[in-house]
């Protein structure tokens, strides 16, 4: 605990030992929830096409080496790594938003902090990222996703709800 109030200090960080718990646990909790639905994914849908859930929703295994949506899908290259590495640099100064924000900001960032974080475990260890959740509707798919996708659209979406009518 003092370790914590020493580097708070160093870096002006205005952080209360219970606010460091409820972020962290907001980040694990998010991270290990998005690692076992994905590990349930690949385990039982790698053998299977498609899952009917209901007229809306199925279970449909992907691996996405793009970033969000598909977009820039690459192979595991120059261009993948550099990808990557950028994720990163986003991931710290994710990091550094949870430390020097006010607290419903901090429970925000980390939202999308922790599902940032699960989708970029993915890219190390897969070189894609499994997504399997698929909405649609008759003939039209939405993106295939995964709740590491919800959590961090889910953040960002509040965010910019807070940002554009609760803030004076």
């Amino acid at each position: 605990m003092n370790f914590l109030k020493i580097l708070a200090n160093k870096f002006s960080i205005k952080f209360n030992f219970k606010e460091f718990i409820i972020v962290f646990f907001t980040i694990f909790f998010l991270f290990a929830s998005d690692r076992f639905t994905k590990i349930s994914a690949i385990k039982n849908l790698s053998n299977v096409n498609n899952i009917y859930i209901n007229d809306y929703l199925n279970l449909n295994l992907n691996f996405n080496t793009g970033i969000g949506f598909g977009l820039f899908s690459l192979e595991s290259g120059t261009g993948y790594h550099l990808i990557s590495f950028l994720i990163f640099l986003v991931l710290i100064y994710l990091f550094y938003l949870v430390l020097n924000s006010n607290f419903l900001d901090r429970v925000l960032f980390s939202m999308i902090l922790g599902g940032a974080t699960g989708n970029f475990y993915d890219r190390i260890i897969y070189f894609s990222v499994p997504d399997f959740i698929d909405v649609h509707y008759k003939d039209f798919h939405w993106f295939t996703f995964n709740l590491a996708d919800i959590f961090i659209s889910l953040g960002i979406i509040t965010l910019l709800f807070r940002e554009m009518f609760l803030k004076k």
